[in-house]
């Protein structure tokens, strides 16, 4: 076998935080295999960034010791960066500089000048699409460009590993496919790859995974071995009109149970055990199925992941927002369930414009009480601009747009009042304490006196945030993170819930739990709109509006929009598969059409 491209050998890594020592890497000793792909996966929190930046040459450890391409990780960090290509987390890209400026200083960096310089350019930028682009600023970019352009940044010099941490996050299901199809072109010329991810459908196409959880490293080696071991123990099941809202939840709590997941019209099964006839028998006439309707499937890579975190022996994450699974995850108390009957929101022939640019362009669809409805298209296709629009951040320029009966060309202050919105990005105060936040926020949307501190008590209480009420947000895990905006933005009890890429690269675990709490405010009345480029959470969306090119170009459930898709070729697609090819088939015939 080839000599690894990197050597890890106990190591550990600690850092001080508010008075007391963190250890964020726990004695990792792992091997990272020459011209294979390694992902790097783990829950928030694990240490994936922070082991990353050691083996960059960016932190040095405490103890052990750090080999790599031959170097040693302490004594040799400049080597060591000047040999590998790494893109960080957001691409590490300077927004005021145009596409060819950011090569540029790249290339600077690299010492890379003349005509080297100039054909390397020419190959990245033929490589990644990016030519086209050259002078445009690298903040008007789209996500997906934006991927591209920190990859091809960190390509500037042939490296022979190439680090990316989470380059996914935030950027649609195409220019995820397309990042992929460049990544394992560059390992077919040779390079290694380390590639750190929350996707773990991304993880399952990786040719050896670092499973971590705590700083402590739980499993080194291919995926599929990890699913295969769960054969047996994974099944699905047709909903057949069961209320998905509360079936979850229900599930869950099952001794035999250990995760549950809706995909579409079913439910997905992970059990504890492989059953017996008698018991697989007993999960089916509790929930009302015959023995037949209860399908064995194939295991994923994500149910092992599932599997190993929930085990006895795995540590204890404090970003694992399902270990406290309890009853106020279940139901949300306190939403506002006077919205009515009929349609809460109501889109009729929308447009904005921006100058002579058409961003959003006669789009309508409706959204009825309870119902969560999701808003997809890849990036820049105009789904951010009708999002706007419907919270009432941003003005029409023509069309009809009403929330709670309140039309938000006249009076988009009014419809904010019975609004919550959760942005993209954690939008609190981050030199505020949690209790801060929540009392700024109550005070925002008018609530004093006893009524803001009995909501305030309440919101703790109910996202378990006790322990954490005089903790700076900024210093809060990310799943935490995501629990206090959620709990800020319905302080009010709002009617209509807006989620804007609620979950982006967080991990299953901080996801289940959040949709939990989505479900339960759907079943107490409340409309959620949410917007996702992770499609297999658009799977807990009762239906879908697909945005692309400014054009509603479907609608409809996540069942009906993957069978629509469904042919000889592609006899089982997934929702991102006809995604995809919803998209690809929609610039053909406007190819056709313009020939």
């Amino acid at each position: 076998m080839s000599t690894p491209v990197v050597r890890l050998a106990g190591v550990t890594k600690q850092f001080r935080s508010n008075q007391r020592r963190v250890t964020a890497i726990d004695g990792i000793t792992a091997q990272i295999a020459t011209g294979r792909i390694t992902g790097l996966v783990g829950p928030d929190g694990a240490g994936k960034t922070t082991l990353i930046r050691l083996i960059a040459g960016l932190l040095a450890p405490n103890s052990g010791t750090i080999e790599v391409l031959g170097l040693d990780a302490a004594r040799d960090a400049q080597k060591i960066q000047a040999a590998i290509g790494y893109m960080p987390q957001r691409f590490g890209l300077y927004e005021d500089l145009s596409v060819f400026e950011n090569f540029t200083l790249y290339a600077r960096l690299r010492a890379l000048k003349g005509a080297a310089r100039e054909d390397r350019f020419k190959q990245l930028m033929a490589f990644t699409g990016l030519g086209p682009f050259r002078d445009r600023l690298a903040g008007q970019l789209s996500g997906g460009m934006k991927q591209k352009l920190g990859l091809a940044c960190a390509l500037v010099h042939p490296p022979r590993l190439l680090v990316l941490d989470e380059p996914s996050v935030g950027v649609d299901p195409v220019s995820r496919r397309e990042l992929w199809s460049i990544v394992e072109t560059l390992v077919e010329d040779g390079v290694s790859v380390l590639w750190s991810t929350a996707y773990l459908d991304e993880a399952e196409r990786c040719h050896d995974v670092l499973l971590m959880s705590e700083g402590r490293l739980l499993h080194a080696g291919p995926p599929g071995p990890m699913s295969a071991g769960l054969t047996g123990r994974t099944y699905t099941f047709s909903l057949n009109g069961m209320d998905k809202r509360t079936i979850i939840p229900r599930l869950r709590q099952h001794p035999y149970v250990m995760d549950a997941l809706i995909k579409g019209s079913g439910v997905h099964l992970l059990l504890s055990h492989e059953p017996d006839v008698a018991q697989k028998q007993e999960l089916a006439q509790e929930l009302g199925l015959g023995e037949d309707d209860l399908h064995p499937t194939a295991p994923r890579f994500e149910d092992a992941f599932i599997a190993l975190l929930k085990a006895p022996s795995a540590p204890a994450s404090q970003n694992s927002l399902l270990a406290d699974d309890g009853p106020s995850a279940l139901h949300h108390h306190g939403i506002a369930t006077n919205a009515g009957s009929g349609s809460v929101i109501e889109v009729e022939h929308l447009v904005r414009r921006f100058g002579l640019f058409r961003a959003v362009d006669d789009i309508g669809f409706s959204v009825a009480r309870g119902e969560i409805f999701g808003l997809l298209g890849p990036n820049g296709a105009g789904k951010s601009t009708t999002f706007k629009m419907l919270c009432g951040l941003l003005p029409p320029s023509d069309g009809k747009a009403l929330v709670l009966g309140i039309d938000l060309r006249k009076a988009a202050a009014a419809a904010r009042a019975h609004i919550g919105y959760m942005a993209q990005k954690f939008s609190l105060y981050a030199d505020m304490s949690v209790t801060e936040n929540l009392t700024f926020f109550a005070s925002a949307y008018g609530l004093g006196g006893l009524a803001r501190n009995r909501k305030i008590a309440e919101a703790i209480e109910e996202f378990g945030l006790g322990n954490l009420a005089g903790v700076i947000s900024a210093q809060l895990p990310l799943g935490y993170k995501q629990r206090l905006a959620l709990a800020c933005a319905i302080m009010h009890e709002p009617g209509v819930l807006f989620l804007d890429e609620p979950t982006s690269g967080v991990d299953p675990l901080v996801r289940r739990e959040f949709w939990t709490r989505i479900n339960a405010m759907a079943a107490d009345g409340v409309t959620v709109l949410v917007t996702t480029h992770f499609l297999e959470e658009a799977e807990y969306c009762d239906r879908l509006g697909i945005i692309y090119q400014g054009k509603l170009i479907a609608l409809g459930t996540p069942d009906q929009l993957k069978n629509a898709h469904r042919h000889e070729k592609q006899p089982n697609p997934t929702l991102e598969d006809a995604f995809i090819e919803l998209i690809q088939n929609y610039d053909r015939e406007k190819d056709h059409e313009t020939r």
